[in-house]
């Protein structure tokens, strides 16, 4: 919690400053009024007191009443202006941070987890703060002004209000023993339930298709009633307090009383109004320091949770990053476009094996690469290590004859337009999907329509109500598959980069498309490098360099022909898709 709190501007420091001094104000005022109290009934039991005496009395004790109140209204503000100000910067902290993860850091966190950290656990620590600023400064401060006020009144009086204080204390160190790990169990459970929610909306039409809605809720159920049970130990064992606080609060108020009357029944005439007059000033002030612990009760209710929530907020800052920006972000040299790969080995940092093992290709501005290979071969990964999505275990990797690392990470992905195999939309316009994102050029209407018609998107996007202004659903789930690769491809073109990367792009299309797509994408991209994961042989018969992945292994190397008559690999692949004929007159 200490360590995250730590992140609280010199600014904010200020504001905290200033609350203090509103809250020792505040304090003042109220132990105040017990003293004006304690001379009313000093008035009252004299004989031959002025009324206006008692009614300046009365009216100081007013004006104290109203002070307190002010300023806890002043408190009040400036401790929800900090609360919030720090919750709008851990919260920014925190998505500017997993915008930097690389997908090596990504999977070490649930996408479930992660949104429950920047959401729920931020809005723990928050409450936390906005209360405990308050009650934290005030009560110690409350509680040892007013023992100090009362230390002369009474031995026995004292010693029973200590008790009371042990009892709380007591009990609070007992609560937090037992209720502590069972907080850090329901993070992880709202964790599960987030986790399972977001599986269910996105699954919705497998879910559907399979008529699996009995088994999700099964298991939707038994996660929410672990956290429905662990939540409900929680509040049973807090809501002891509340009676307990009452039990003590009335309990020592009768015992002040009783050891008041027990006093007064001994003490002389003269000596009575002094003891009735310390009586009445005692139950106030005790009544004080009991609130005071009251108020530190409902901290320590708080903090357990605020605290695994600051723990699991910390995990994430404090995640080391594995991607670093380099300090190249112009040209060295006179190339452009040019792709190689030196002696490239990757391993996942939990895998036992090498995903990829000494990869070694080239390619020049304007040609095309091909990357074929069955089903888990390392493709996708051979890819995401071009624009530093994962950076290689081992050997080098050079972009314009610069190695991918020393770049820094803006350029690099701005010369760099790459589709992933599944394709993204984000909620927005047809226009804002292929325009999304930051571009060394800036991206036109009429490039949005250029690009739309290179990747054959044109017809379908003006056949919709609002043409380019339509909308698209988070995810493009009004939108077909084919209609999403082929905005995701418009997104790529658009940029105008100097190298794309297509990872098995074209798969929701059907051949017709594909075939125009690609002649289309081969005249537009002429100068530009391209790189294609392909699963289908008519995506890359035309390509200038074939690479043939097995078990992440680089077992073939060339054009189509070289490579059917010198990789039984690539031949077997071919020869599974089209006949030996088709092939020949390809």
């Amino acid at each position: 919690m200490f360590k995250l709190l730590k992140r609280i501007s010199k600014k904010t420091y200020i504001l905290i400053l200033l609350c203090v001094v509103f809250i020792v104000l505040q304090v003042y005022l109220d132990l105040k009024i017990p003293d004006y109290m304690q001379e009313i009934t000093r008035l009252v039991e004299t004989e031959g007191s002025l009324m206006k005496d008692i009614l300046k009395n009365g009216l100081y004790m007013l004006m104290c009443a109203l002070g307190s109140l002010l300023t806890a209204v002043i408190v009040g503000y400036i401790v929800s202006l900090v609360a919030a100000t720090f919750s709008k910067n851990v919260r920014k902290s925190l998505f500017t941070k997993v915008e930097d993860f690389s997908l090596n850091e990504i999977k070490k966190f649930s996408t479930a987890s992660l949104i429950t950290r920047a959401t729920n656990d931020v809005t723990q620590v928050q409450m936390f703060l906005a209360m405990g600023m308050q009650l934290l400064i005030k009560s110690p401060i409350m509680a040892i002004w007013a023992i100090l006020k009362i230390l002369n009144k009474g031995f026995a009086w004292s010693l029973l209000t200590a008790g009371a204080v042990l009892i709380i204390v007591t009990t609070i160190i007992i609560l937090m023993i037992i209720v502590l790990p069972r907080f850090k169990i329901v993070q992880k459970l709202i964790d599960r339930i987030n986790d399972l929610t977001r599986e269910n909306l996105t699954g919705i039409r497998v879910i559907k298709a399979f008529d699996a809605e009995k088994y999700q809720e099964e298991k939707f159920n038994k996660a929410n009633d672990d956290l429905a049970s662990n939540q409900l130990f929680n509040q049973r064992a807090m809501a002891i307090m509340g009676p307990m606080m009452n039990i003590i609060m009335y309990g020592l108020t009768l015992g002040i009383y009783f050891i008041g009357a027990f006093l007064l029944n001994k003490a002389l005439m003269s000596e009575r109004l002094t003891i009735f007059g310390n009586m009445i000033v005692f139950s106030s002030y005790a009544m004080q320091v009991v609130m005071s612990f009251v108020m530190l009760v409902m901290i320590f209710i708080m903090y357990p949770r605020a605290s695994v929530s600051a723990k699991r907020i910390n995990e994430v800052l404090d995640e080391d990053l594995t991607i670093l920006s380099g300090k190249v972000n112009r040209k060295a040299n006179n190339l452009q476009g040019t792709v190689e790969f030196k002696n490239v080995t990757f391993k996942y940092p939990d895998a036992k094996e090498a995903m990829l093992h000494d990869i070694s290709f080239k390619i020049e501005k304007g040609q095309t690469l091909a990357i074929i290979g069955s089903t888990g071969c390392g493709k996708t990964t051979l890819i995401q290590l071009i624009p530093r999505l994962f950076d290689a275990t081992s050997g080098e990797i050079l972009i314009d004859g610069v190695n991918v690392k020393d770049y820094d990470l803006e350029y690099l992905h701005n010369i760099i337009s790459y589709v992933p195999q599944k394709a993204v939309m984000f909620s927005g316009t047809v226009n804002y999907n292929i325009g999304f994102g930051k571009s060394q050029n800036k991206i036109t209407e009429q490039k949005i329509k250029e690009a739309l018609e290179v990747a054959q998107g044109k017809d379908f996007v003006e056949k919709m109500p609002e043409g380019y202004a339509s909308h698209i659903a988070q995810g493009g789930t009004n939108v077909s598959g084919g209609q999403k690769q082929r905005l995701a491809i418009a997104r790529a073109i658009a940029r105008d980069p100097e190298i794309y990367i297509f990872d098995d792009s074209f798969s929701a299309l059907d051949y017709k498309t594909d075939s125009v797509l690609r002649k289309e994408l081969k005249k537009y991209t002429k100068d530009a490098t391209s790189i294609i994961v392909a699963q289908r042989i008519g995506t890359i018969l035309h390509a200038d360099k074939i690479i043939v992945l097995e078990d992440g292994k680089c077992v073939g190397m060339g054009t189509h022909q070289e490579l059917m008559s010198s990789c039984d690999v690539y031949k077997e692949i071919a020869l599974s898709q089209v006949t030996k004929e088709e092939l020949e007159n390809a």
